[in-house]
């Protein structure tokens, strides 16, 4: 098992990306908001895609979460579905506060 951490960015931000030849099975993800204090003005919210391929941009069709909540000092899992992944596919976040989510992306090589 192999992860990947990176902080949300205010563009698109991607996350992971399949290297050539290979096919990975996602198995968690994890996206933390880190703020110092568990006051409401620190919650903040991200999108998900899952791009196919080199030059794969994000649009409504391959948005997988969207405007997902995570309250301040609070954990978003997901974790119920396996997605595979193939060579250059991507999983791309992005988050209008960019000093507040990680991500921690957990993975298999199938």
């Amino acid at each position: 098992m192999a992860i990947t951490s990176s902080l949300i960015g205010e563009i698109n931000t991607t996350i992971l990306q399949v290297p050539a030849n290979k096919r990975l099975a996602i198995t968690t993800i994890l996206v933390c908001n880190y703020a110092s204090s568990n006051d409401q003005s620190n919650d903040s919210a991200f999108d998900m895609y899952i791009t196919q391929g080199i030059g794969g941009s994000t649009s409504n069709t391959n948005k997988i979460l969207n405007n997902v909540s995570v309250p301040a000092q609070e954990t978003f899992t997901l974790s119920t579905e396996r997605i595979i992944l193939e060579e250059n596919d991507r999983i791309i976040m992005i988050s209008t506060d960019p000093d507040k989510l990680s991500t921690t992306v957990s993975y298999l090589e199938v």
